[in-house]
């Protein structure tokens, strides 16, 4: 029985389209980050107008959705700088 060597090369040109990829996921982004920041000053801004009056049941949901802002553009940075990572690291392979 004699073994044969299976060489495994990975596909270059498998991923040809890196600069397409990279605008969707900016495009992405961008509008995640201005729905984030609409979202947060909206709260914000309920949240003031709530705790002025003595509503603390609007309040605390006005906090939230700003909380839930904050995470949402956390997590929108974090999945950007994820992904042009792994591209970098397609291209260098």
């Amino acid at each position: 029985m004699s073994h044969r060597s299976i060489d495994v090369v990975p596909d270059f040109g498998g991923v040809a389209a890196t600069e397409d990829i990279e605008q969707i996921v900016g495009a992405l982004l961008t509008i995640t980050l201005i729905t984030s920041v609409l979202t947060l000053v909206i709260s914000a801004t309920i949240w003031a107008i709530a705790i002025a009056h003595g509503n603390h049941h609007a309040a605390a949901r006005a906090r939230t959705g700003a909380l839930v802002a904050l995470a949402a553009s956390a997590l929108a940075g974090a999945a950007a700088a994820w992904t042009m990572w792994l591209i970098d690291l397609g291209s260098g392979l």
